[in-house]
């Protein structure tokens, strides 16, 4: 096509630039509001302007064309069920299933076209063979996105033909019109993105204020651009619009309020393709969490895990063996192996906890064996404060889950807190047969009041928290914590001279304090202490 479109001195003037390649050809900027703007210039005034747009339309409409003539060959009657009958599983699974094809089909569709209009604007080179070159690469994605249109096309024809196949065999009671889903396929893009809006999937309007002219919204479901996270904010009713277990006759997709500020990374992570794997982005995510955008939205993509996976050891030895390396994603990490992680002394390459990789020596040692570190208590001791009566807890600490691992050894369960600050503790902690939770210091704890019996943190709260935020911090705790249960503050440092600021919120929650030791921290050659305690929450409010 391109070469019909070329007179015969181009084309002689294309091959003398071929084998002279500092030649370039001399073309004058074609003007803004010329129909020719965008397009690869050439010597021919007389032909017409040509955008990739309108074939990607013309074809989209074709698709769409023969699937609205293959719908046609299904009745239109309506497909209520009767009354008491139920409906099939495998029915429903088709029928979401098409909606779920349509809806992809639409999205690429919309990512065509709007690759076109880039491909349409874009300035080509001066150079004639350079211009090829590009028209021949837009060639290439064009193929490539109509191939992943037509597959989609074929899915949703054997979803179709297995409805009609129920139909005609009076086995499908869902209620689902087919007069609606063939007037959303002719209606194109507008009519697919309305097809989340039948009973299937009933989006549920806050009312409008009474008195006032404007249309019912939802709370951030106009403040994103991304389809997808749109599609998660909305609220869903509940089909047939019966109220579910819990009392409530819709499911509301929640975000945390600083998501707002973060508002282009977030659709960033919410763009992926449903159905597929996910891209490796954890990375996204967990910047999203530290800024506060917690808890994430829900994706509907199969999240990426290590292209090999060695089964780890019995729960009995995988406490204190080395995990395989091949079941971790080392892609963003400095270190590549356990090995790396473990040499703590040269590398240390990873967020407050070097050296609790080292699972063989030091970390083996800790709370077991006396004097391993400054100001820390031996477990042994603390439970005997309490014997027999500390069973479950938490570890608000950062660290590969040793404090649990030690507890476990004495039938206490034990959730430990993870980030994965430089290192990948969440896998390691997990792949020691331990629990690890995935939050960060800005939200809720995610357990009911006076619960746990013990509440362990280390190396997390130090002197550069705020102290409005420590304060919110220990009453949840207090929260969680049942009567007579035990805070333990593990090595908690910070300068001297503000010690007797941050105790006077650690006194205020008057409890009663069991152990208590101050020592100075003398590894940064600073005026600061280490300050270590375990309190008791007291059976009464005071």
């Amino acid at each position: 096509m391109i070469r019909d479109g070329l007179n015969p001195s181009v084309m002689k003037e294309f091959q003398r630039s071929l084998s002279i390649e500092t030649h370039r050809l001399l073309v004058r900027e074609t003007p803004k509001h010329s129909p020719r703007h965008g397009l690869m210039p050439s010597r021919n005034p007389r032909k017409a302007a040509f955008n990739w747009a309108f074939v990607f339309l013309a074809v989209l409409l074709t698709l769409l064309a023969g699937t609205l003539f293959f719908l046609s060959s299904i009745p239109s009657e309506q497909l209520i069920a009767p009354s008491g009958s139920q409906t099939p599983d495998d029915t429903v699974v088709h029928l979401e299933f098409l909606l779920l094809k349509l809806s992809a089909l639409q999205e690429k569709a919309l990512k065509a076209s709007i690759d076109a209009q880039n491909a349409g604007k874009k300035r080509f080179s001066l150079s004639l063979p350079t211009a090829v070159a590009d028209l021949k690469l837009e060639r290439s994605r064009t193929h490539s996105m109509l191939s992943d249109l037509i597959i989609g096309l074929d899915g949703i024809a054997k979803s179709l033909k297995e409805l009609k196949r129920r139909q005609s065999s009076e086995m499908n009671p869902t209620e689902f019109n087919v007069n609606n889903l063939l007037a959303n396929v002719a209606g194109g893009d507008k009519g697919i993105v309305s097809m989340e809006d039948t009973k299937l999937v009933n989006r549920v309007k806050t009312p409008s204020v009474k008195g006032s002219n404007s249309a019912p919204s939802e709370p951030l479901y106009d403040f994103f651009a991304q389809d997808e996270l749109r599609k998660y904010l909305s609220v869903r009713e509940n089909r047939r619009g019966a109220k579910n277990f819990m009392g409530v006759s819709a499911t509301y997709g929640t975000i945390g309020h600083a998501c707002v500020s973060s508002k282009g990374l977030l659709e960033k992570y919410m763009d992926y393709d449903i159905g597929e794997v996910c891209r490796d982005d954890w990375v996204i995510a967990q910047q999203l969490i530290l800024r506060g955008c917690e808890p994430l939205p829900r994706r509907r993509c199969r999240a990426q895990g290590p292209k090999v996976y060695k089964p780890p050891p019995p729960a009995n030895e995988s406490l204190w063996a080395i995990p395989a390396n091949e079941n971790i994603r080392w892609d963003n990490y400095f270190c590549k192996n356990f090995s790396c992680l473990a040499d703590y002394v040269h590398r240390k390459k990873f967020f407050k906890c070097s050296p609790c990789f080292d699972l063989e020596i030091l970390e083996k040692q800790r709370w077991v064996v006396p004097n391993t570190t400054d100001g820390e208590f031996l477990i042994t001791d603390v439970l005997a404060l309490k014997p027999g009566e500390v069973r479950i807890g938490l570890d608000y600490s950062m660290g590969t889950g040793t404090f649990a691992a030690r507890m476990k050894e004495h039938d206490v369960t034990i959730v430990s807190t993870t980030l994965n600050l430089g290192a990948p503790f969440s896998e390691t902690i997990a792949l020691r047969g331990l629990v690890p939770l995935y939050i960060s210091i800005n939200q809720r704890l995610p357990f009911f009041d006076n619960t746990l019996d013990i509440v362990h943190t280390t190396m997390f709260l130090d002197a550069w928290v705020d102290h409005q935020v420590l304060d919110f911090i220990l009453f949840d705790f207090d929260r969680v914590l049942r009567r007579g249960g035990l805070l333990w503050l593990d090595r908690f440092f910070c300068h001297r001279e503000e010690l007797a600021e941050y105790m006077f919120y650690f006194k205020r929650l008057r409890y009663k304090a069991h152990m208590w030791v101050t020592v100075p921290k003398t590894d940064k050659g600073k005026d600061e202490v280490y300050f270590s305690a375990v309190w008791e929450k007291p059976h009464t409010p005071f």
